[in-house]
């Protein structure tokens, strides 16, 4: 009994692959090409930890802006929250927005010296972001990562309106 050879196909092989390495390397450098800059630095715990540093530096003493008649943005906040870091980024464009008309102050919740805000402003978590009025009243409290539009908003309409 003879056996039946086995047909050649020695071309498909070679063009499946050749088409499957085309379509691989086309895939990877659209997703180089098109893939936003700005969320890689944002996915990055370090520069989170970064911009956070860089705004405790750049934020108004806590007593100053309690004595300064207009609204203040309180953050408290701690290093080690990746949830801080994350938010980070979206406090400094805030910051930069409104600028001197906003007071921005930022709190340690592990440094000793701020129990008492920390008890008067009731923080459970970090980050939470206090709003206070000029009269040092709170308006809002935020609790988490606020997306930047809520938060512009919410300052926005307590600027105009003054409550």
């Amino acid at each position: 009994m003879a056996a039946n050879p086995i047909p050649n196909q020695t071309g498909f092989p070679k063009t499946y692959g050749m088409v499957m390495a085309v379509i691989v390397v086309f895939a990877i450098a659209a997703l180089l090409l098109t893939r936003p800059t700005t969320a890689i630095a944002h996915l990055s715990p370090l520069s989170g930890l970064m911009t956070l540093k860089a705004s405790v530096q750049t934020a108004m003493p806590y007593g100053e802006a309690m004595a300064n008649p207009q609204p203040t943005l309180i953050e408290f906040y701690a290093d080690w929250c990746t949830t801080c870091q994350a938010l980070a980024p979206t406090l400094d464009t805030i910051h930069q927005q409104f600028g001197p008309a906003l007071n921005f102050v930022m709190i340690d919740i592990d440094a000793p010296q701020w129990r008492e805000q920390i008890q008067q402003f009731q923080v459970q978590g970090v980050p939470h972001l206090a709003l206070v009025n000029p009269d040092q009243t709170v308006a809002d409290t935020f609790i988490g990562k606020v997306p930047q539009s809520v938060l512009a908003n919410r300052i926005t309409d307590l600027m105009i309106s003054g409550a």
